[in-house]
């Protein structure tokens, strides 16, 4: 998968050799497949004896290390220089982490990590994935210079990472990108996100419980995030915040039956069962321009078609 722009040759910078961190989870294992089917050679920093690990594409241009977070700080490779390091590894990321302040506080401190070791690497880029939570609740389309009012601490966290990684990197002559990545799904995704956790309960006869869904929510195919990733190490314009969603929103409640219809079309569904959170996002839509203006990225899988791929996989 390319872009238009990308065909024409525009503004495409050479990638031989990159970094990921955090490949374990679907948009890690989708750009993994998407920079290795570019000729990419792939260096795969991992946390030790995660049984997650098992999901790493297995290829000649892959090569895995152990390095959990705390480990960057001291790795070293002597053999390779790299050109560009993706880093998507971060600590607390569901349930009650989400607000532990210090563990969130520590993932800064990772990411400035990760940082410095693309620097020791060779590396001429950084882009960081950080998330939709940096904004809080925003009633409209979310741009990258929407204003960010987190309220959770992992979307705090995530903000300061942006804010800081771009400093430092500037400090060490590295080129910089941000990505506020929305609703990604796809086959590795974690087993208690609205997508999986539906599917499996709709396969195993049980009626899932929703809220109303009267949210706006847009939803993005793991292979389509992975390959804007892959095009913003190419032609990505450093200095940049890019916001990384289908760039459609529709109900909630549309994506459940659509899920439905697809994975168990004579299942059930509770809609309406459940009551909204506190801090219920009601509205979730990314503006994409800037990254189509820049690389020719736009989103190539529906929904339903998403689906039956992960249906596939399982």
């Amino acid at each position: 998968m390319g872009s238009a722009k990308e065909a024409e040759g525009m503004k495409k910078r050479p990638m031989a050799r990159a970094v990921v961190t955090g490949a374990t989870g679907a948009i890690g294992i989708a750009l993994i497949k998407e920079l290795v089917k570019d000729n990419v050679e792939v260096l795969v920093l991992c946390r030790p004896r995660s049984a997650r690990n098992a999901r790493i594409p297995v290829h000649p241009l892959v090569t895995v290390r152990d390095c959990p977070l705390e480990g960057l700080s001291s790795l070293e490779e002597k053999e390779k220089t790299y050109d560009v390091f993706y880093h998507l590894a971060w600590a607390g990321t569901t349930g009650a982490d989400r607000e532990d302040m210090k563990k969130q506080t520590a993932n800064i401190g990772y990411a400035l990590d990760a940082v410095a070791l693309g620097a020791r690497l060779g590396c001429r880029r950084f882009i960081g994935v950080g998330s939709q939570a940096e904004y809080g609740r925003v009633d409209g389309v979310l741009r990258p210079d929407t204003p960010a009012f987190p309220e959770t601490g992992y979307g705090m966290g995530k903000l300061c990472a942006g804010l800081m990684t771009r400093s430092r990197a500037r400090q060490l002559g590295m080129e910089h990108i941000w990505v506020r990545v929305l609703s990604v799904y796809g086959p590795g995704d974690t087993e208690g996100s609205m997508v999986m956790s539906t599917i499996r309960k709709l396969k195993a006869g049980q009626i899932p419980s929703f809220t109303k869904g009267e949210q706006m929510w847009d939803y993005l195919y793991s292979r389509d995030a992975a390959c804007a990733l892959r095009l913003m190490g190419t032609m990505g314009v450093d200095g940049r915040t890019y916001v990384l969603g289908s760039g459609h929103a529709r109900p909630l409640k549309d994506h459940i039956k659509e899920l439905r219809d697809v994975a168990a079309p004579e299942g059930k569904l509770a809609i309406g069962a459940l009551p909204y959170g506190e801090k219920q996002v009601m509205y979730l839509c990314a503006d994409v321009s800037s990254l189509w203006q820049d690389t020719g990225w736009q989103a190539q899988t529906s929904f339903a078609e998403g689906i039956r791929e992960i249906l596939e996989e399982m």
